[in-house]
């Protein structure tokens, strides 16, 4: 018989489940206290190793994959995915997806007045090298609107899901921009406790900067420990 044993957080700054300024969390938050459920062979094993194989080329570059350039202000977000001991982890899947310059999402149910462009897509997927490193070439997202409250705006943010040596080790973050003063205000954003909200904020660093053509930022994702990296149990807005 397996055990099932009451779920415990292994992270203070891991944003919990329910958090009512957050209105949707009211309604899909458990009503119930979880449990852990033990990790069986199929949960801990996978394809780890042959990620490229099976998923094709590494996508990294978001401004080259259409005819045109896509409009709004280039940017480079790369860094590392590092262990509770600051050790790199190689050959992790690193998948990002973000709304366009204007804000917008190519996605059916985002329809608010905002131009869809037809040079960006907004997705991206690349693996972790020797030294845990990660690096994208894309466009700084706009703010949204969101509807969670009266004249509710989302900050400028990258998604990003991490896929270890399984399908079932995913962990999915966001990515913040320094100096955004909606970060403050942001239901979503404040639900990860102070110091760790400042986890989620990227660090413009000058030497990833193209000069003369993009900007650079720094996001070091750390998967466990006392630096992690808060992660979200479900998808965030």
């Amino acid at each position: 018989m397996i055990e099932v044993r009451p779920y415990a957080r292994d992270d203070a700054g891991a944003p919990p489940s329910l958090f009512p300024d957050y209105r949707s969390t009211v309604l899909r938050a458990p009503a119930q206290p979880p449990v852990r459920a033990p990790q069986t062979l199929t949960e801990t094993t996978g394809p780890g190793g042959s990620w490229e194989r099976l998923m094709g080329p590494a996508l990294a570059d978001l401004t080259s994959q259409h005819r045109g350039t896509p409009i709004g202000q280039r940017i480079v977000v790369s860094g590392r995915v590092l262990d509770e001991a600051g050790r790199p982890v190689p050959d992790t899947v690193v998948e990002i997806w973000q709304a366009n310059a204007a804000g917008r999402y190519v996605h059916v149910r985002d329809q608010w007045d905002a131009p869809l462009d037809p040079n960006f897509t907004g997705a991206g997927r690349v693996v972790t090298d020797a030294e845990g490193r990660y690096r994208f070439v894309t466009v700084r997202p706009g703010a949204y609107p969101w509807g969670n409250h009266n004249n509710a705006w989302r900050p400028a943010h990258i998604h990003l899901s991490l896929l270890g040596p399984a399908f079932a080790t995913r962990l999915v973050t966001q990515l913040y921009f320094p100096d955004d003063p909606l970060i403050e205000i942001d239901p979503i954003a404040n639900a990860v406790p102070m110091p760790y909200r400042q986890r989620l904020v990227s660090r413009f660093d000058i030497a990833t900067t193209m000069p003369n053509w993009a900007l650079g930022y720094l996001f070091d994702i750390v998967l466990k420990g006392r630096a992690q990296t808060p992660f979200e149990e479900d998808h965030h807005d």
